[in-house]
């Protein structure tokens, strides 16, 4: 993997590193966890802290996705996310995305070797890099803990013409707002008018 910013060191976390199938464990072992690309590919490892990077604080912590989402079963494992927190779980071993703003759920057709091998050799269409790689452009850094805040959000579409915008937030404040936002919006037909309060993202 290139672009490195943060490896999860030591194992700290063995009841939640048992519960995994031995391909994760096998990766785990080697770097327990990484954030890649620049922020482009966040995958989580077994420690406490800090918990951002907590496999169990996304599998079975308060705010576990499989509480909120319906489409996400709990035995579904959050391993990982992309840079606007969009999360990449594994359902037996198959690797499945997940759309954090609408929870629509998709089976990338993939398993986890693959799904890696993807990854490093097309990173930008993988990952959908592009907001991170525009951010990047005008200067902005994403650092370890930190996602991308994206507004308007990506399902939605605007009556006036005015460019998205980016900024850095911590993980824990943008998947929190993503939660919220599609708590609100999960049962609104397609094509349905909102009002949306901007300074909330």
């Amino acid at each position: 993997m290139k672009g490195i910013l943060f490896t999860g060191g030591e194992l700290t976390d063995l009841v939640t590193f048992a519960q995994l199938p031995v391909y994760l464990q096998t990766f785990l072992r080697e770097q327990n966890g990484v954030v890649a690309y620049f922020g482009g590919l966040h995958i989580r490892g077994c420690v406490a802290e800090p918990t951002w990077h907590s496999l169990d604080a996304a599998w079975h912590g308060e705010e576990a996705f499989w509480r909120t989402y319906d489409e996400v079963m709990e035995s579904d494992i959050p391993f990982g996310q992309d840079c606007v927190g969009n999360q990449f779980l594994l359902r037996g071993d198959a690797v499945l995305w997940l759309d954090t703003e609408t929870g629509e759920l998709a089976d990338l057709e993939v398993d986890f070797k693959h799904f890696l091998f993807g990854v490093e050799k097309f990173p930008l269409d993988a990952l959908s890099m592009e907001p991170l790689r525009a951010f990047q452009q005008s200067g902005g850094v994403l650092r370890p803990g930190q996602l991308l805040s994206v507004y308007p959000p990506f399902c939605m579409a605007t009556n006036d013409q005015q460019p998205s915008s980016t900024k850095a937030i911590s993980a824990a404040e943008r998947l929190a707002w993503l939660a919220n936002f599609y708590r609100q919006i999960k049962d609104l037909p397609d094509g349905q008018s909102i009002r949306f309060t901007p300074d909330q993202n």
